[in-house]
């Protein structure tokens, strides 16, 4: 695959429907998780691929701690192993790990685990791949409004400056899949302008075919940011 030409440079994904993807198969919904895994790691890959400087997505929010207890423990399980397994791949990959929300509150071999991640992917270059964990947009800005006020003064330059997002390319195009229309309290400041795009398509069905088809719709979108 080659790069495309498609003029974005940051991309983000709500990665919805292993739920679904499993009970459609009669399967258990931790096999839709472990499905939607791999998914990332297709995509991650394809993402360099296309060009893309920069891919965040939306792995666990801070609403789903409300999920039965069994299946917050599944996909803690399988974050860790993925971030396990991948790490030589983001090395040969020039990937560079990032994550944002509340993550530090998780539990602190989660934490251990993280921080010697981003430390190992700290110099890659190539595609910056930020993971959102225990993650709310809602809380992101109380944190970023009040680390601006503590600067002395609160606008939307301050507040922008102090998002998790901060050192990343401004969020050209967010991507839904699973059929659902929302945001879902995902980067609701970095939205502000970016693109949406919708897709029936179930997050483990969810392909590098897929991800090139939206980003060629959005070089087709004329973005005016408000103008004419």
């Amino acid at each position: 695959m080659t790069v495309s030409g498609h003029g974005a440079r940051h991309v983000a994904i709500i990665m919805d429907g292993n739920g679904r993807w499993a009970k459609k198969r009669m399967l258990p919904r931790v096999a839709g998780h472990k499905a939607g895994v791999e998914a990332v790691r297709t995509i991650v890959r394809a993402a360099g691929e296309l060009g893309l400087e920069a891919m965040t997505l939306y792995a666990f929010s801070s609403e789903n701690w409300k999920r039965p207890e069994e299946e917050v423990n599944d996909l803690m399980g399988l974050m860790k192993r993925f971030i396990l397994s991948d790490l030589d791949e983001f090395a040969a990959n020039d990937v560079k790990l990032k994550v944002i929300g509340n993550w530090r509150a998780l539990a602190p071999d989660v934490v251990a685990l993280i921080d010697n991640a981003l430390e190992r992917t700290s110099g890659n270059k190539r595609t910056t791949l930020a993971v959102a964990l225990n993650y709310g947009a809602q809380d992101e800005l109380v944190r970023a409004a009040n680390a601006a006020a503590a600067n002395g003064k609160i606008s939307a330059e301050t507040i922008e400056a102090n998002l998790d997002t901060a050192d990343m390319p401004p969020l050209d195009l967010l991507i839904r899949t699973s059929g659902e229309v929302r945001l879902s309290n995902f980067l609701l400041w970095q939205s502000a302008y970016a693109e949406l795009y919708f897709t029936d398509t179930l997050w483990p069905d969810f392909t590098p075919a897929d991800l090139k088809a939206a980003l060629d719709q959005f070089a087709r979108r004329d973005r005016r940011y408000g103008g004419l």
